[in-house]
């Protein structure tokens, strides 16, 4: 999830002047009513075995009063009936402790623990999601939920126990969210890479269309819309758009016929990725970009988001010293193709190992368009215009390395 927060509402018509992000694509998912909330019943789904650790840290404590003041009351009926299904009566709605939960920043967050009976060893616990305002402009929320739906209809990430009109009670995953470090562990990094072949080889319903080059062309016009002349000039943004522009020229340089296109999460930061350490089990959660695109570019991505480290006293700053080398990718790589040397296509490899480098340069110009948008639409304290100075430093620089041009 990226650090986003709330659009300030006096901007609501530059919102919708610029239009909104472009659909994902995905058009059959699970069925479900269209009232202002739906309960799913928990045994829809498989049971997935806890484990001890939040997937967010839990916040110093507040006064319960103002954490259930936040919850809306179709969200307080979806929890009664969920604590109903478990046989957990409830008379006082308000008997049930709302903890506020750090670490997610485009909505608000909330644990939910309903007291301990006799014959239980711990508390049962759910977790609530109160969208925030405004990020539509990054991307579809109807989208979203249809692919968390699907998520969890496959077996992936937390299981949807319900939702209400401007949010959802999801299952609460008993697991440590990845810290920036944990990216750099050889045996976690090999298991993330595995994850990532489950879900890219998932059977998402719709057209397999790449949205890579949609996205970048719609945030394009918001950042140009957004930004000042003296930012425009130097993100060299006006060189960006149409046919000769940047976006284009690297459309036309890094896709070929023998690409391999699957469902991509496009924003996996180690803020995404939980491991269960007692099984050593991955889940990727947050799926607001999540799309069909090259396999390369979500790689790619997941590369570049080495450099960052969003908990640290200046959380913009990326380290690129960081960046994996040669014989780092080339170890992920392997381990996502999953097969022992031996047997390894060493052309399948190599071809990968170069999209994934060619990819890097969309990553870079896509999340520098996102800060340039942030700066303007976000209350967060983060400096999002020193952070997109950076992609796009390291755009024009890798450029220069990868392609022999660096403008």
């Amino acid at each position: 999830m990226r650090i986003l927060a709330r659009v300030d509402f006096s901007r609501a018509l530059i919102l919708q002047a610029i239009g909104r992000c472009p659909p994902s694509r995905i058009h059959k998912t699970l069925s479900l009513p269209t009232s202002d909330f739906s309960l799913i019943p928990p045994l829809l789904y498989p049971t997935r075995r806890e484990t001890n650790s939040p997937n967010f840290a839990l916040s110093e404590m507040v006064t319960p009063k103002i954490g259930k003041e936040r919850l809306p009351t179709d969200a307080k009926k979806i929890l009664e009936s969920i604590a109903s299904s478990w046989g957990v009566i409830i008379e006082d709605v308000n008997l049930f402790q709302v903890i506020p939960l750090k670490g997610a920043m485009t909505n608000e967050v909330y644990q939910i623990k309903w007291p301990k009976r006799d014959s239980e060893s711990e508390s049962r616990k759910v977790l609530v999601r109160i969208y925030g305002e405004g990020v539509d402009v990054f991307f579809n929320r109807d989208d979203e939920i249809r692919t968390f739906e699907c998520m969890s209809h496959h077996g992936q990430g937390p299981r949807l126990l319900g939702r209400f009109s401007n949010g959802r009670v999801e299952e609460f995953i008993h697991a440590r969210t990845l810290s920036a470090f944990d990216l750099c562990n050889p045996s976690i990094s090999a298991l993330i890479a595995a994850k990532m072949k489950e879900f890219h080889d998932l059977p998402i319903s719709g057209p397999q269309k790449v949205l890579l080059w949609e996205r970048l062309r719609n945030w394009l016009e918001t950042a140009k819309t957004m930004a000042s002349t003296e930012q425009i000039k130097e993100f060299r943004l006006d060189t960006m758009g149409g046919e000769a522009g940047e976006i284009s020229f690297l459309e036309k340089t890094l896709s070929h016929e023998n690409q391999c296109i699957g469902f991509c999460h496009n924003d996996l930061q180690y803020g995404n990725i939980m491991i269960d350490e007692e099984t050593n089990s991955i889940t990727l959660i947050d799926y607001e970009y999540a799309s069909y695109n090259p396999i390369a570019y979500d790689i790619a991505n997941h590369f570049c988001e080495m450099a960052a480290d969003y908990h640290t006293e200046m959380p913009h700053i990326l380290d690129y010293t960081k960046y994996p080398n040669a014989d780092e990718r080339q170890q992920f790589l392997r381990a996502y193709l999953n097969c022992a040397d031996k047997q390894l296509k060493n052309l399948e490899l190599d071809m990968l190992i170069k999209d994934v480098e060619m990819y890097t340069l969309a990553s870079h110009l896509l999340w520098g368009l996102w800060g340039i948008i942030s700066e303007h639409v976000n209350d967060i304290d983060f400096d999002y215009i020193e952070y997109a100075r950076q992609r796009f430093r390291e755009y024009w620089q890798r450029k220069g390395m990868l392609l022999g041009s660096s403008g």
